[in-house]
């Protein structure tokens, strides 16, 4: 960023934890001011939620972090969804709907996330993408209090936020859940942080584990899996939890309830991993969202990079299994495959179904290969039945295999439950009008569970519902960039946060990957280098398409003596419109600072 740019002001459909006030920039005059621009499908959004966390609790008197919600999914522009996911995820400050994408446009947002700093007089001072940018955050907001308590502007105190009544239910925000061999159930009870057993009902409430308190020892967790019985007792714990929110893996023994950390530092996953045995413990994972038992290990949602990984119990090691961490629709040979977010797993046979939500898919790997069996690109979803080709789903969660080889799944953003079969190649919807369901549970005695998650229950589905719905087809309307065919630069830019360095002690301190959705939309220009601006040929006989980019900049502190090192990321799908009158540069801002 260039020059003093004064905020545009924070319109939107209505406000969030404000207790139903309208907020506007005079009213946050003399504070710090943080626009955080989210979508909750988003896991990169998620991660940064986490990432605030420190800088509210360290700032709260003289920063204000405002979430602007600029939604993707048609579902995500429903206040009530909005409100439910706001609770969902534990967000502690003000949040206005920016339904419109409004605020998105002023904002010239590209990307989810996208971090906007306004300092106490109004006026822009940094902007940034992706994750990785709380260490730097924090310096420059340092900076600030310094500079602004000098010049009398900065005004300390609290905030506007306006926490919501508490609720009181058995579950709250459930996740996932898997039938133990006694007929009981457990259930990943995400919003309170905890792991719940309860009878076959799915109501009396048998035991909770964990304390319920955030980070004791769970943090939203979600998918669960019940080992092997012969793998169980040799490594002396029944159950795995993908305890997501920790980036964490761990082991639970139903005889006496001791949790143990089976994988995952705790750290934010943040560089590549490549397919080979590492130790599950120092490894770092990102948001592993659901596991299941497949190819004699265990294979684990990894829905923060948009991967699979495996993990052996016993070996105690982990390594990729699909994917390249480009966020993308894309079938192939494992691991050189394109996937976003895969949030449910199911095994039916030979086969391995992934509920794949960002690109609205369910997909399958057979034989180390990955299909695609519904499901059409990033943008692309609705609630459409018939020909699998032509079927569309919203987001869907979670994914159930029938012994019959149909597939059930979790249609989350349509609350439905959807059925795939695969001898008809066809999508029909079993039930609909349920609130967010975030997975499916097939019972040893046939009966189907979902999880209601929205609803904070499960509901057991009666038999025999299944129907065909017309549906909408929906495209998320993003503004595209205009770019004119031909040679065009691509220029990341990226600014090291105050007290901070580029990294070279190990190499290059930045990396580039572009790619391309269609393929043809680029004729020269596409793979990995380590420059963050490289020059791109756009074909002219492509008249639209989206550039897939991701960058990642590492950084050390300076002049410290044990120095700290830091990695800011990001993917971006950036929807390309190609003109003649288009501009010949495309600029992206990792991070960017005011030079005033």
């Amino acid at each position: 960023m260039t020059g003093r740019v004064r905020a545009p002001e924070l319109r939107g459909r209505g406000w969030l934890n404000t207790g139903g006030k309208d907020l506007t920039l005079a009213d946050l005059r003399g504070k710090i001011v943080l626009l955080d621009f989210w979508t909750f499908c988003c896991i990169n959004c998620l991660h940064v939620l986490d990432e605030l966390r420190p800088l509210e609790q360290k700032y709260g008197d003289a920063l204000v972090v405002i979430g602007v919600h600029s939604p993707k999914f048609e579902h995500e522009r429903d206040p009530k969804a909005l409100a439910a996911a706001v609770e969902r995820y534990g967000v502690h400050h003000p949040v206005v709907d920016d339904g419109d994408m409004h605020l998105w446009q002023q904002y010239a947002a590209k990307a989810w996330p996208t971090l906007a700093v306004i300092d106490p007089t109004g006026y822009l001072v940094a902007s940034m993408a992706g994750e990785g940018h709380a260490e730097g955050l924090s310096r420059l907001v340092d900076e600030m209090i310094e500079k602004h308590t000098s010049d009398g502007t900065l005004h300390r105190g609290d905030g506007p936020y306006v926490p919501p009544a508490p609720a009181d239910t058995v579950f709250r925000f459930p996740g996932k859940t898997i039938e133990l061999p006694d007929g009981h159930l457990l259930v990943s009870d995400s919003a309170r942080h905890s792991v719940v057993e309860v009878e076959a009902d799915g109501e009396t409430l048998v035991r909770r584990f964990g304390s319920g308190e955030r980070g004791d020892p769970f943090s939203e967790p979600q998918g669960l899996l019940l080992l092997p019985a012969e793998v169980a007792s040799t490594v002396g714990y029944d159950v795995v939890v993908a305890d997501t929110v920790n980036h964490q893996l761990r082991g639970l023994r139903l005889a006496d309830g001791e949790i143990t950390l089976v994988a995952g530092s705790g750290r934010p996953w943040r560089s590549t991993v490549d397919g080979h045995a590492h130790d599950a413990l120092a490894a770092d994972l990102s948001s592993p969202w659901d596991l299941a038992w497949y190819d004699d290990r265990v294979i684990i949602a990894m829905a923060g990079i948009h991967q699979l990984w495996w993990f052996d119990p016993i070996k105690r090691t982990v390594g990729v299994y699909a994917g390249t961490t480009v966020e993308s629709l894309r079938d192939g040979p494992i691991p050189d495959v394109w996937m976003a977010q895969p949030s449910g797993l199911s095994v039916g046979g030979d086969r391995l179904w992934i509920a794949d939500s960002e690109t609205s898919a369910l997909r399958y790997i057979e034989a180390g290969v990955l299909h695609t069996a519904v499901g059409q690109g990033l943008f692309d979803f609705g609630h459409v039945d018939g020909p699998a080709k032509e079927a569309l789903l919203q987001h869907p969660l979670g994914v159930a295999a029938l012994p019959d080889g149909s597939v059930l799944v979790a249609d989350t953003y349509n609350g439905a439950v959807r059925r795939f079969d695969p001898q008809a190649d066809e999508v029909s919807t079993v039930d609909s009008g349920l609130a967010e369901p975030s997975d499916v549970l097939v019972t040893a005695a046939g009966d189907v569970l979902v999880v209601e998650s929205a609803a904070h229950r499960l509901t057991r589905l009666a038999p025999g519902a299944v129907r065909t719905v017309a549906g909408e087809r929906h495209r998320t309307e993003r503004p595209a960039s205009p770019l004119a065919p031909g040679e065009v630069t691509l220029d990341v830019v990226f600014s090291p946060a105050p007290g901070q360095k580029l990294d070279t002690q190990f190499g290059p301190s930045t990396r580039l990957e572009v790619s391309a959705s269609p393929p043809e939309l680029l004729l020269s220009g596409a793979g990995v280098t380590t420059d963050l601006s490289r020059p791109l040929v756009i074909n002219p006989d492509v008249a639209k398409g989206v550039l897939q980019v991701v960058a990642q900049a590492a950084t050390c502190d300076v002049d410290v003596e044990f120095a700290a090192c830091h990695l800011t990321r990001q993917d971006w799908g950036v929807p390309i419109v190609v003109t003649t009158d288009g501009p010949a540069r495309l600029p992206l801002i990792l991070r960017g600072m005011d030079d005033n």
